[in-house]
């Protein structure tokens, strides 16, 4: 039986969140009776991250090279499904209501970007300075570089038609992924949309992964450097 969707997670020491997503994922799925896998593409993780996905009937595969864009590559490379929609495992994205990003999937859009300033940001669960300043500022960037009228560059959940972000050559290795997806979708010429997402707050309190500075320099540096 061929596989439409592919939930992609990347993950690094999650396992405070990973079975509360997986969950979410699998209801989805169910009820909505697609015919979809659940993959985590481990990053390394030291904690039981990977032995609790298993053990809820998730796919893990091991990406061995550091990174948010090398574990989201190697995820891309291993999905089975026609559709990929990739978002983060630290409760932070809504798994359960993927019915819109899979709406516009099949209607043809090559990339669906959520937008976590339409959907609604829960107290807390964005640092001021990204909220005000610094995701604002990259993706108003964005937008005049690549001229596209994506929202929000760096939403952690989108979806994407996975033969055609393999088409791309897609190589950003850390953060700035996020924003060279949309470039070299945007530069295919490929549809592309952006539907409402809400954010929640992330539930592992633990250090986040992300690093405001260097990360959003990494953004910066490829916006302004690259080459698409």
């Amino acid at each position: 039986m061929s596989i439409e969707l592919t939930v992609l997670m990347p993950c690094l020491n999650e396992e405070k969140t990973i079975g509360f997503c997986i969950e979410e994922a699998k209801r989805y799925i169910e009820e909505s009776g697609i015919s979809a896998e659940i993959l985590i593409a481990d990053n390394g993780s030291t904690d039981r991250s990977a032995e609790i996905a298993e053990s809820m009937g998730a796919r893990v595969v091991t990406v061995q090279e550091k990174g948010y864009g090398n574990a989201l590559i190697g995820g891309i490379n291993a999905a089975y499904g026609k559709y990929i929609i990739m978002g983060d495992c630290d409760m932070s994205y809504d798994f359960y209501h993927l019915d819109k990003f899979i709406e516009k999937l099949r209607e043809g859009y090559g990339l669906v970007m959520g937008n976590r300033f339409r959907g609604g940001i829960e107290k807390g669960a964005m640092p001021f300075s990204h909220k005000y300043f610094g995701v604002p500022a990259l993706s108003l960037a964005g937008r005049l570089r690549y001229k596209t009228t994506i929202g929000d560059f760096h939403c952690g959940i989108r979806g994407f038609d996975r033969e055609k972000a393999l088409a791309l050559g897609l190589k950003c290795e850390g953060m700035e992924f996020a924003t060279e997806i949309i470039a070299r979708f945007v530069k295919s010429g490929a549809k592309i949309t952006e539907i409402a997402v809400p954010l929640r707050r992330d539930g592992r309190n633990a250090k986040s992964h992300l690093r405001s500075i260097p990360d959003g320099w990494r953004h910066l540096k490829f916006i302004l450097f690259e080459k698409i």
